[in-house]
């Protein structure tokens, strides 16, 4: 492409799509035109060639926000069911939950008779808080909104929707009842990038928190990797929700909406493991040295400090006390780790690790750790194995990581795939 074509095109390319580029979209002229940029199943790396063809059949600013459309569709058919008859931008697209979060955390709300979805961005939130009770949708975004209606058409959830614009750090719209409950996901991005602390939210927790004596049934979606100690001192639930062994999302639960101080819920299957104790009175478990099976909780588990819970539910020890790792004699199903039988362990030294495994035939092996220095992918090249494949290919699990303080690897046959309940 062209240095002229460069400096022509790129100013569209980073001009992000607005209310008259969505309007346009809507039209007749502006679906045709969303359904040839679809059609060629686009992606944000090939942004520049596509935009170049289309840009040449039709108008420029029509064809950059057709083409940002069916990219954004694509990435989001993972998310969103129907997505390719969906409406995004990109920000509300990367902070918005996929269907089976929102779908299972919306059970809350089921006793309330009306609902409230602060900050609702482009509708998500909404539709899974639509399927209980009439919904209202606030956000300050008239793109957003717009797109909201639209997502909320196709979507179509049982209960009504009423979508207004408001900006949440004014007062709120709402009448005070009893049976009306919120739910708020403010933003948590700016100029790109996420924001970590609670006290840059868009609104904060300051002031989402003064809407309690008003609206005691309030549930807030933070970020995963929220810091315990910005939200410890507030009086609600925190739950830390994984969708297929990945941590997707945080939500602090107050008023009658808490049940618990800190839980981990794992989809599928809404299996749940919940404490009462503060976060920062965690019980201590036995130690031991490894055992038969060795367990990986999940990373829910993990944010929620309920490693020492599930250690006692499986009648399990960690090998050491700042280790998530556990470890017990029997093997027991459970969806809240994954499993792998243990075959050997030793003080780790790199040499004695290559011929434990050359004289026992080890073709290739996969590294995990935790509390070890190491890298992963350097420690393979070192032990410098044959990496066979084939269905006679011998392969272990090796786990790098501290015995009571001190760094050992424990060898592990393929992970133990029975373990994880169905749901």
């Amino acid at each position: 492409m062209s240095q002229q074509l460069v400096e022509l095109v790129l100013p569209c390319y980073n001009k992000p799509m607005d209310l008259e580029g969505f309007r346009a979209l809507l039209t007749p002229n502006g679906g045709a035109i969303l359904q040839a940029a679809m059609a060629v199943e686009p992606r944000e790396v090939d942004f520049l060639h596509h935009f170049q063809n289309l840009s040449r059949q039709y108008p420029r600013e029509l064809a950059r926000a057709a083409l940002e459309t069916a990219i954004l569709r694509g990435e989001a058919a993972g998310k969103f069911s129907r997505a390719e008859e969906l409406y995004f931008t990109r920000p509300a697209l990367e902070q918005a939950t996929p269907t089976p979060v929102s779908a299972y955390r919306s059970k809350r709300y089921d006793p309330f008779e009306y609902l409230v979805d602060l900050g609702c961005s482009i509708g998500a939130d909404t539709r899974a808080l639509a399927a209980h009770a009439p919904t209202f949708g606030l956000d300050r975004d008239l793109l957003r909104l717009a797109m909201a209606r639209t997502n909320l058409r196709v979507w179509a959830p049982p209960h009504p929707v009423q979508f207004i614009r408001s900006d949440l750090t004014s007062p709120l719209p709402v009448t005070a009842r009893a049976d009306i409950a919120l739910f708020c996901d403010p933003s948590r991005r700016e100029g790109g990038r996420r924001i970590h602390s609670v006290r840059k939210y868009r609104p904060d927790l300051a002031v989402i928190q003064s809407w309690l004596p008003r609206f005691p049934a309030l549930g807030v979606k933070v970020s995963p990797g929220v810091d315990l100690a910005e939200i410890e001192a507030y009086p609600a639930e925190v739950e830390f929700i994984s969708l297929g062994g990945e941590l997707k999302e945080a939500t602090l639960w107050f008023g009658p909406l808490r049940s618990a101080r800190r839980r981990a819920t794992l989809l599928p299957g809404e299996h749940t493991l919940a404490a009462e104790t503060p976060f920062d009175e965690p019980a201590r478990s036995p130690l031991s040295e490894p055992r038969a099976y060795l367990y990986e909780p999940d990373p829910a588990v993990l944010r929620a400090r309920l490693v020492t819970d599930l250690g006692e539910r499986l009648q399990a020890a960690q090998l050491d006390s700042s280790i998530a790792y556990l470890t017990a004699d029997q093997l027991q199903p459970t969806p809240f780790a994954r499993a792998w039988a243990i075959e050997d362990w030793f003080p780790f030294q790199l040499k004695r690790l290559r011929a434990y495994l050359r004289d026992r035939g080890v073709d290739r092996v996969v590294v995990k750790k935790r509390g070890s220095p190491l890298q992963p992918e350097a420690l393979i090249r070192s032990l410098r194995l044959p990496g066979g494949g084939g269905a006679g290919a011998v392969e272990k699990t090796l786990f790098l990581t501290r015995l009571r303080g001190a760094p050992v690897v424990v060898v592990c046959s393929p992970e133990v795939k029975t373990v994880r309940l169905q749901p």
